[in-house]
């Protein structure tokens, strides 16, 4: 029988009785968090000060997918957040 690792960490009490809507408002702030940061990642990756050295990660695209996810996350659980 296979014993759960994580069994002695608790779940914090503002998750464990948070609606879907709720939750799918805290998905949708990470996901903008996510991509202020690939925006702030882009713009360095601009200000490089060796133009020969060229990244590899797909910034802008990480970016517009984080935005658009997180925009339509807190959109469509912003009507039931208004309710409460």
């Amino acid at each position: 029988m296979c014993a759960p690792i994580c069994r002695d960490v608790k779940e914090p009490e503002f998750l464990l009785f948070a609606s879907d809507a709720e939750l799918a408002a805290y998905w949708g702030a990470g996901m903008l968090v996510a991509a202020l940061l690939c925006l702030v990642m882009e713009r360095r990756r601009l200000k490089r000060r060796e133009i020969n050295r060229v990244g590899w990660v797909p910034w802008t695209g990480l970016f517009l997918m984080f935005m658009v996810i997180g925009g339509g996350l807190l959109a469509l659980s912003l009507p039931a957040i208004m309710q409460a």
